[in-house]
């Protein structure tokens, strides 16, 4: 069986074009490959575009329990990324409404204009070898949510000069931790 080399775009539906376009740009440093006021495409790597928006003038939200998407993730090449990100876009007034440590991943939870969750994350692990390993552990296996982080302490700690692969690594907290205990807002 062949499998595909990557994950190439996703495509959203908006009745909010001009919003979900910007926030996009703002968010991921993206350009603009194409915007016709109906569709436009967004690149922020090498592939000609990563984001798709079709306004389609939708504006009804799936709740909770609706089948879908739950959310898309972008992983940035290390700590220092993420959490310049996290200042730069804090200081445009988008916080993130949910920040934790996973195990595998530090990942910090946007909201977009449409209500759309977005993951920004940096891996805690150089080996995916050793994600693997982690995730099959029993630490995670009792813990698969994580552990809440604050990522204005931890980029205060980064710019005090402590290692990022200190400040970015697994948890070991085996408490068990369940969906229940994931911030309400998550599932709205």
């Amino acid at each position: 069986m062949t499998s595909p080399t990557k994950l190439s775009h996703i495509v959203l539906r908006t009745g909010r074009f001009q919003q979900m376009r910007d926030w996009y740009l703002n968010v991921l440093g993206a350009t603009v490959s194409y915007d016709n006021g109906e569709v436009c495409f967004l690149a922020y790597d090498d592939e000609h575009h990563r984001i798709g928006i079709v306004n389609t003038g939708a504006s009804e939200q799936p709740g909770p329990k609706t089948r879908g998407l739950e959310h898309v993730a972008f992983t940035y090449a290390d700590l220092g990324g993420l959490l310049d990100t996290y200042e730069r876009l804090d200081r445009a007034g988008i916080t993130p409404f949910w920040s934790v440590n996973h195990g595998p991943t530090t990942s910090l939870y946007y909201r977009d204009p449409d209500g759309n969750h977005i993951e920004l994350l940096v891996d805690n692990f150089a080996r995916l070898e050793d994600a693997a390993r982690f995730m099959k552990s029993e630490v995670f296996d009792v813990n698969p949510i994580g552990v809440d982080i604050e990522p204005r302490e931890l980029l205060g700690r980064l710019r005090a000069g402590e290692r990022p692969s200190e400040l970015a690594r697994a948890h070991t907290k085996a408490e068990a931790r369940g969906f229940e205990t994931v911030p309400e807002e998550f599932f709205r």
